[in-house]
């Protein structure tokens, strides 16, 4: 069964760094296409970025230009570098994942969220 593990939050202080990291485990081949949302208490989930097939990438406006999506084929990997960060990005973020199987079947799963706090 494939499932999708989001990592690398924690608390930073405003202009800080963070580098998300999602990866997919459990007959997967290849993650062909994956979105970052984030969640602040009390709102709605919110789109962040997406890499689409050909490395097509698009990012909201909150986070253009800070925001970096981007994938390790070999690793099974996405990532979301995260630079100047503010209180606003305060969230759990979730990666929403397509892959490809071994068995060569198409897949669409969500990850746990990861929690990222920025405060001084």
């Amino acid at each position: 069964q494939v499932q999708v593990v989001e990592s690398g939050g924690g608390l930073v202080q405003p202009g800080g760094s963070l580098r998300l990291s999602c990866v997919a485990f459990g007959g997967v081949y290849t993650i062909y296409a994956a979105s970052w949302y984030r969640q602040a208490p009390g709102k709605q989930r919110e789109f962040v970025a997406q890499m689409s097939r050909g490395d097509n990438t698009v990012y909201a406006d909150t986070v253009k230009g800070r925001f970096t999506i981007s994938r390790d084929s070999a690793k099974n990997t996405v990532y979301l570098q995260m630079n100047n960060l503010q209180p606003e990005d305060t969230a759990v973020y979730y990666c929403n994942a397509f892959v490809t199987t071994t068995q060569f079947k198409d897949e669409n799963k969500w990850g746990q969220g990861t929690q990222v706090t920025v405060s001084s």
